[in-house]
């Protein structure tokens, strides 16, 4: 087999959005097929008529292709087309004894209560059992080892419901042959299924494909990520529409649970494609580490910087009207963030507001500590007699500043800076007053802090 061409595949069913750890199971896929020159068979297993919807496949088509990471879409194979072809095998599995019509057992009676009779067969609501020949069945894992299991357990197990009905176990193991599938990766949930798809796949004459479990990937309280319990955080569209960036979704995603043994974190796709070793694949579950996604989405946004700084120019615009935006104010919000989304939150909560409409104020909360009104009065006063000279453009920061920095060494930082501060932005958190003056500019700084000495007179 190593000798073909390498072809894995990736089979969602689109009973729900894209899942954010499909994903990593799909990137492995991604990377591990790219580095052999081999190919990424995509198909739907939509098999389930009640759950499955086209809103989801969609979802997670759109996604892979925003992700970067997309296979041939022109090659999509949805299993509720393929009915034809599984019903083939089945009256060739029972044509040769490997498989039967049964009477449900309780448990499968209730869950296949809904299903069609199969009138071509004329054998009612029976279920079609494979005949398990009771052995041992031993693979290699590229990232477990050898595995091995009793079938003896498993009986005989239901592969269809009816001929027109192939359950999982028939449907994957016929779709990965005549794809020509070499290499199953998928998540070690499926390591249970394995027995069953390798008999199955022993019953049809189809070669075995080499294997490997990938570890779940975990919430920090090391759970299962669940939207039950972590809400649209499990979604990779939740990331798309809190625009974080693709390329930091991936290389995040490529490190959970897996790492090249260096001590680099920033891995651009090629660079992911050229080293990546799914031997090197760990066994235990990785975490998914918000804080950690975060942090590379930063160091994203700073190697796009003028995209970044653009897209916030335009969110400022869209909010106060088509005006300058200086380019301190679009630093300071630069510093500030760690994902785009965190732009529209600083707007929502009212944290901008100050520079472009004149804040309110509580009179309370312009004195610094113990200080008087009157003494505050007068510092700003002074403030104003430094500025007063100063063109109504930009605040020309060194000499000035200086100059207002030496003062306030001299009269006590907080007595000086404090009530400048807060004339500005009417807030008790805001950037430096040297940084305001910048971006209000002189004229408009000038208007703040006369309002407040005649709100302390």
């Amino acid at each position: 087999m190593e000798s073909k061409k390498i072809i894995v595949r990736y089979p969602p069913s689109p009973t729900g959005l894209f899942h954010i750890g499909n994903a990593r199971t799909f990137l492995f896929n991604y990377l591990f097929a790219k580095q052999n020159g081999g190919q990424i068979v995509f198909r739907l297993e939509d098999t389930d008529k009640e759950r499955s919807k086209e809103e989801y496949a969609q979802d997670i088509i759109e996604n892979l292709k925003w992700l970067g990471i997309e296979p041939d879409f022109s090659t999509t194979v949805r299993q509720s087309e393929r009915k034809d072809i599984y019903k083939k095998y089945l009256e060739k599995l029972i044509g040769e004894g490997k498989a039967y019509f049964a009477e449900p057992a309780f448990a499968e009676a209730s869950h296949f209560a809904e299903a069609p009779r199969d009138k071509t067969a004329g054998e009612g609501k029976k279920v079609i059992r494979f005949k398990n020949p009771n052995k041992k069945i031993k693979f290699n894992d590229l990232i477990r080892g050898d595995i091995e299991f009793d079938t003896t357990e498993l009986k005989d197990f239901v592969i269809a419901k009816g001929l027109d009905e192939p359950i999982y176990h028939l449907a994957v193991v016929i779709d990965d042959y005549e794809m020509g599938v070499t290499h199953v990766i998928r998540g070690d949930d499926g390591i249970s299924n394995t027995p069953r798809q390798i008999l199955i796949q022993e019953a049809i004459d189809a070669p075995r494909p080499i294997y490997a479990h990938l570890p779940m990937m975990l919430a920090p309280d090391k759970t299962k990520l669940s939207k039950r319990k972590h809400g649209e955080q499990v979604s990779v569209s939740y990331y798309r529409e809190k625009e974080y960036l693709p390329e930091a979704i991936i290389n995040f995603l490529a490190m959970v649970g897996w790492n090249p043994g260096t001590d680099q974190e920033i891995w651009s796709m090629e660079e992911l494609i050229k080293i990546f070793d799914i031997k090197k694949v760990q066994r235990k579950s990785g975490i998914f580490n918000t804080e950690k996604l975060n942090w590379l989405n930063k160091e994203y946004m700073k190697m796009q910087k003028n995209n970044t700084e653009k897209t916030i120019n335009q969110k400022l615009k869209q909010k106060f009207g088509n005006q300058t935006i200086h380019t301190k104010l679009t630093e300071i919000i630069f510093e500030k963030i760690e994902v785009i989304s965190d732009i529209d939150e600083l707007i929502e909560n009212g944290e901008l507001d100050y520079f472009f409409n004149k804040p309110g104020l509580d009179k309370e909360k312009i004195c610094w500590k113990n200080q008087s009104a009157e003494n505050a009065r007068k510092k700003l006063e002074k403030i104003l007699e430094f500025i007063k000279g100063e063109a109504l453009g930009n605040f020309q920061r060194p000499p000035l500043r200086e100059k207002m920095m030496q003062y306030a060494e001299k009269e006590g930082r907080g007595e000086v800076l404090w009530p400048l501060r807060y004339a500005l932005s009417g807030r008790e958190k805001s950037p430096d007053p040297f940084s305001l003056i910048d971006i209000l500019g002189v004229s408009e700084s000038k208007k703040r802090i006369q309002n407040v000495i005649q709100l302390l007179s």
